[in-house]
């Protein structure tokens, strides 16, 4: 466990889910998927107040009865084969492992049970009433397949979730995904249930992997109508961003009436962000918590989960928007003004590229985009597809 500060705690309605046996999910030094934004994220937490000691909870491994609920025997084979030396890049291939997004690591599989055990640690604390929210950042691994790995993702934690809510607690589960990238892996697994409502607000897949999320990917036979896909155009700014995720997501929840709320909190919409088109600030990193705050309360007595997931600006974005998401949880005022001088002193010294002094972002952070009263149209109009069969039935 890293070292914090000894000050008084601000809450006890949250706890957030962390060790440093989560930094261990860490496929090499030049790899864009870097858990070191974990390290970062807590740091400024602890340096702005924000987050006691006695907040935290440490994640537990998951057993492999609990990762079977999301992923097939055999992977979890090849998973633990791979990640002790047994097992070739080749025939890591069919498997998704080995492969240039998701190389082979040591110990793979212990690292990953420990990302899919935090969310599941998350899971009980809120689903027993200890407390109204839980963060467990170091999830949000939303590409994993049952049988096969994908995007960064070996273990797909928020789908071993989800089951596992489904099995334990029997819960109805909204699941909510800002990434850039379609929620494939999650919205997939649930794609014919009915008691699982999946929302994916990502990138076109005209430019973007995965390429899925269209919008007319609705769900199959009783899961008809519980997938919604928002696929918004490159370059789109915070107002239209803003404008789908809060109009899709307070339509849904409640046409759904879910009893539990998962959010997953990918930082890859950002302007600086190097693998995605999006042209959005730290402004709906303010405002995404927010809202799924509110409306956890509204509709699910405040049951509200949130996991990390994509984000490789690890330096300028990650830290500054997840550590949002935990100052909402608990009630904090949303931090303004300058970020600790003690922080950015500090990893300065080793970030590569200037940080953001700031809370939020410079006002000149890009050029106008000339295509933005398009843009912002097409994304609208995405909007009325998506929730077509919800407004149709209440006209």
């Amino acid at each position: 466990m890293a070292k914090y500060a000894g000050h008084e705690s601000l809450t006890k309605n949250a706890v957030f889910v962390y060790s440093d046996n989560q930094l261990g999910y860490k496929f090499s030094d030049t790899h864009p998927f870097n858990q070191k934004r974990l390290t970062l994220t807590v740091d400024l937490l602890n340096e702005l107040g924000a987050l006691n000691k006695d907040d935290i909870v440490e994640p537990r491994i998951a057993t492999d009865e609990e990762i079977l609920l999301g992923h097939d025997a055999k992977y979890v084979d090849i998973i633990k084969k791979a990640g002790h030396g047994e097992l070739s890049n080749e025939q890591g291939e069919p498997y998704g492992i080995g492969t240039e997004d998701t190389p082979i690591f040591p110990f793979m599989h212990e690292a990953s049970a420990h990302i899919v055990g935090g969310t599941l640690t998350a899971c009980d604390y809120v689903m027993q009433d200890k407390v109204k929210h839980a963060a467990n950042l170091g999830g949000g691994l939303h590409h994993g397949f049952k049988g096969r790995a994908s995007g960064f993702c070996i273990y797909n934690d928020s789908t071993v979730a989800i089951k596992y809510m489904q099995q334990k607690y029997n819960a109805r589960v909204l699941y909510i995904d800002t990434d850039a990238h379609h929620g494939d892996g999650v919205q997939w697994s649930f794609y014919d249930d009915p008691n699982v409502c999946t929302i994916s607000i990502h990138e076109t897949g005209r430019y973007l992997f995965p390429g899925t999320g269209n919008v007319t990917e609705r769900g199959t036979g009783e899961g008809h109508g519980t997938s919604f896909n928002l696929p918004i155009d490159a370059f789109t700014e915070d107002e239209s961003f803003l404008d789908i995720y809060e109009t899709a997501f307070r339509e849904i929840v409640a046409h759904f009436k879910p009893d539990v709320i998962l959010t997953q909190n990918g930082a890859d919409a950002h302007y600086f962000d190097p693998l995605t088109h999006l042209y959005c600030s730290m402004k709906i990193y303010k405002e995404i918590p927010r809202i799924a705050h509110e409306l956890a309360h509204e509709f699910c007595d405040g049951r509200w989960i949130a996991v990390g997931g994509g984000g490789y600006d690890i330096w300028r974005v990650v830290p500054r928007a997840w550590s949002l998401i935990w100052t909402e949880m608990t009630d904090q005022k949303a931090p303004d003004g300058p970020l600790p001088a003690t922080w950015l002193e500090k990893w300065q010294l080793e970030s590569p590229v200037t940080l953001i002094p700031t809370w939020m972002d410079p006002n000149n952070m890009y050029n106008d985009v000339p295509r933005k009263a398009e843009i912002t149209e097409k994304n609208y109009q995405i909007l009325e597809k998506a929730l077509y069969m919800i407004r149709s039935s209440q006209s």
